[in-house]
C-alpha cells in the first residue's frame, strides 16, 4: 500500500451478492461454456486497491454494468472508474486487472482496458498505456511493481466474498 494517500478519504459503497444459476450442462465437459461478463466481473471484483485495504468493487472502480464479453469475437471490455479524476494509480489499477485476466481468461480472449470516458483527466493516456502490449510487458519486467500488483492480486480469488483488512 502507498505511503502518501492521494485519496485519503474513499467512499465505500456496499458490494453486491449475485448468485449464478448452475445448470447440468455446465457440469458437462462435452459443452463448451461461454464466459459471460458475470464471470469476468468476479475474477476482478476482489482485487485490492493498491492505496487502501478495499477492494475495486467497494470503492466502485469495477461494477458488473461497465463489463463486456463478445464470445464470438472472442473480445472482453473492462472500463472501470478511478476513485477520483486525477487519481495516480490509475494505470496501475488498469495493470492489476488486465493481469488478472491474462492469468484467468483463455488465451483466445482480447482483452481492452479503459478508463471511463469522462472520470479522469488523463484518460487518453492511461488507456493508451493499458492496452499497448510492449508496454504492459515492460511494466511486468520491473519486480518491484510486479510485487505490488501480485499484493493487489492476492485477494482476487475471494471473488466476492468480503475483504478483510488485518
Amino acid at each position: 500500500m502507498s505511503q502518501t494517500l492521494i485519496n485519503a478519504n474513499p467512499t465505500v459503497y456496499n458490494t453486491k451478492s449475485f448468485t449464478r444459476r448452475e445448470t447440468q450442462d455446465e457440469y458437462d465437459d462435452d459443452i463448451e461454456d461461454p464466459i459471460d461478463s458475470q464471470e469476468v466481473f468476479d475474477l476482478i471484483r476482489s482485487i485490492s486497491d493498491p492505496e487502501h485495504p478495499l477492494t475495486l468493487e467497494q470503492l466502485n472502480v469495477t461494477q458488473f454494468d461497465h463489463i463486456g464479453v463478445d464470445n464470438e469475437t472472442n473480445t472482453v471490455l473492462i472500463e472501470f472508474t478511478p476513485t477520483i479524476p486525477h487519481c495516480s494509480m490509475a494505470t496501475l489499477i488498469g495493470l492489476c486487472i488486465r493481469v488478472r485476466l491474462l492469468r484467468s481468461l483463455p488465451d483466445r480472449f482480447k482483452v481492452d482496458i479503459r478508463v471511463r470516458k469522462g472520470t479522469h483527466q488523463s484518460e487518453g493516456a492511461v488507456n493508451k498505456q493499458l492496452n499497448d502490449k510492449e508496454r504492459v510487458a515492460a511494466a511486468l519486467e520491473n519486480n518491484h511493481l510486479l510485487e505490488v500488483v501480485n499484493q493487489c492480486l492476492a485477494t482476487a480469488s475471494l471473488r466476492g466474498t468480503e475483504v478483510l483488512s488485518n
